[in-house]
């Protein structure tokens, strides 16, 4: 996830393309020289009437069938629903505030002698396996079916994750060609975007998989965007640290020892880059709130028509004709207007291309309940940002081992990040279907599609496994023909097949705990897997062991090992009746709190 594995977005792949590059030209001059609420005042709460995610999930929340909660009558898109962090509330309908005084949910108006006995459905997207209900369907039959369906949202998640990647690889290949300086400097910048930004926006970002698509089959869609809203304020403060970080990374650079011309160029790159930073952080929102309401080709057809023009301003600007052409500089702008051209169009395909069911009018309800984005978003960022950081550690380690070893990583982590896309695009299509049947109260089919989802993650692991060994000899002239380089690859290719087979389990089952609003169990997992299982132990072989390369992957596979178990034993054991309690009561205590402030 970092410059060297690709785990929640393209960001990092320049340095694994940079570091490959880098080392090629250097052999090459060696031979020639859920809730939806309202909580406006559930964000002003103190941290301390928060409980940890698993204690609200088992206790934080009153799970009382009160018999006040009506039925949904509409079904919607996958997604996650509200996370379980959320302060405990009281489901009843009294007027009276709940135990801390606060008030939250949407409005509602009250009801009088002109209000319909029934509510008008929610216009949905809808499956035809959803009109039928099913508790007398049998599970091998809804299994087929949410095959279907997942097979049907994952590949255009897949496509619009690959075509993400051409906006990254142009511009590395436009810098990769102008000196080894420049190409140090890219790589450099690239991964200190990710480890200090482009990580940080996703974990926040995350918050979002848990709270639209639950929102979306409740019978207030609209909440969509109010939730998609407050994000874009969380975002807006996030980014301030964050830019200054980066028109500061130059001296930051100098403090940890790096090389002053490089150090330079990469403060360059990085400033540059900082002018679509805003643009990348709003298009992490708008791919949710599209994907949300099951339209997950609007992403992919936004970028399919933005890749060519990003080619083409990478040629042109670095270059191109010597009017148009800038330089080293070139190609951050060039990906820098890209990220903004996928926000204006985006902008543009939610105004006039799809129905304004989940849009809410921009109003102050936007700045309330930021505390529980916040809070939320911090475990997404620990559940993100701790894999990104872990792989930046262990192309660290990989470095020491000299450039053959160094090479080598490239390729493999540049081959795992590619292949990676697959599960993950399966892990984003399994939580918004899962948050979705979540939000209907289809407690039996959200059990369905996570299991369904799991069995999908190893088959898409097993053709990727097979293509690795079926070329493992020949794998590594994709990249490098370099007689040691393409033993050393061929040597690792079989760790790397069985990693796959983990790596698949431990992204869709991420993906089901976002849906059930279990980010904070998710950043314990990354944590303890990574930094006090996989990388101490793969750092303990590769260098106390003598086993080089091979140890740290043999680490980076025992970690996804035990990441993988633990996620599949929770998500197979997980109480999906007690999930959907959680989401009927927020909604009520939603319209509780509307009907209150109606008063």
């Amino acid at each position: 996830m970092s410059s060297t594995y690709v785990h929640y977005t393209s960001s990092s792949l320049p340095s694994d393309y940079a570091l490959l590059s880098r080392y090629s030209a250097a052999q090459h001059g060696a031979t020639t020289s859920a809730s939806q609420s309202e909580q406006a005042e559930t964000s002003s709460v103190a941290p301390s009437s928060h409980v940890d995610e698993d204690e609200d999930e088992d206790a934080g929340v009153p799970i009382q069938a009160n018999g006040g909660s009506r039925p949904l009558t509409q079904r919607q898109r996958r997604s996650s629903f509200p996370n379980s962090r959320l302060p405990p509330f009281n489901p009843t309908m009294s007027p009276l505030p709940d135990r801390h005084g606060h008030r939250s949910g949407p409005h509602l108006k009250k009801p009088s002698e002109n209000t319909p006995l029934l509510a008008p459905p929610v216009p949905r997207i809808e499956e035809e396996c959803d009109t039928v209900p099913s508790d007398g369907t049998p599970s091998s039959s809804m299994f087929r079916e949410e095959m279907a369906i997942l097979t049907k949202y994952t590949l255009p998640v897949f496509g619009t994750h690959l075509f993400e990647y051409s906006l990254v690889v142009a511009s590395v290949i436009s810098i990769g060609h102008l000196s080894t300086t420049a190409l140090a400097a890219s790589t450099l910048g690239s991964m200190t975007a990710s480890v200090s930004g482009f990580s940080i926006i996703q974990g926040f970002a995350s918050t979002l998989d848990t709270m639209l698509p639950s929102a979306w089959t409740s019978s207030q869609p609209q909440l969509v965007g109010l939730w998609s809203q407050r994000m874009a304020v969380v975002m807006a403060a996030a980014l301030v640290p964050i830019m200054f970080v980066w028109w500061s990374s130059e001296s930051i650079l100098l403090f940890l020892k790096q090389e002053p011309e490089v150090a330079r160029f990469a403060s360059i790159y990085l400033k540059y880059a900082s002018f679509g930073l805003p643009a990348y952080a709003f298009n992490a929102i708008s791919r949710r709130y599209f994907q949300s309401q099951g339209l997950f080709n609007v992403p992919t057809r936004i970028i399919l028509g933005v890749a060519p023009v990003n080619a083409l301003l990478n040629y042109l600007l670095v270059w191109g004709p010597e009017s148009l052409r800038l330089g080293f500089i070139g190609a951050p702008i060039a990906t820098a207007i890209s990220f903004n051209l996928i926000s204006i169009l985006s902008i543009v395909y939610g105004l006039f291309f799809v129905p304004k069911t989940a849009w809410h009018p921009l109003s102050m309800r936007c700045f309330t309940s930021l505390g529980v984005l916040v809070q939320l978003g911090l475990s997404g960022v620990g559940q993100v940002a701790s894999e990104w950081w872990s792989w930046e550690l262990v192309g660290l380690a990989a470095s020491q081992l000299g450039p053959t070893a160094l090479a080598t990583q490239s390729v493999l982590l540049v081959s795992a990040s590619t292949t990676y896309q697959a599960p993950f695009a399966l892990s984003v299509a399994s939580s918004v279907r899962i948050g979705n049947l979540l939000g209907e109260e289809n407690s039996k089919r959200a059990a369905v599609a996570a299991k369904c989802a799991i069995v999908m993650s190893l088959v898409i692991s097993a053709v990727w496994s097979t293509m690795f060994m079926i070329f493992r000899y020949s794998w590594a002239h994709l990249f490098n023909d370099d007689p040691p380089v393409v033993t050393l690859v061929a040597s690792i290719l079989p760790l790397v097949a069985l990693f796959q087979v983990f790596d698949g389990l431990s992204a869709v089952t991420a993906g089901i705990l976002r849906a059930a609003g279990k980010q904070f169990t998710g950043a314990l997992l990354n944590l303890s897997a990574y930094y006090v299982i996989g990388i101490p132990f793969g750092i303990w072989l590769a260098f106390w062991r003598d086993m080089d390369l091979h140890g740290l992957w043999i680490g980076l596979t025992v970690s996804l090992v035990y990441c993988a178990a633990v996620g599949v034993w929770i998500c197979m054991n997980n109480d999906w009746e007690r999930e959907v309690e959680k989401v009927r009561l927020r909604l009520e205590a939603d319209r509780k709190a509307a009907d209150d402030s109606e008063a």
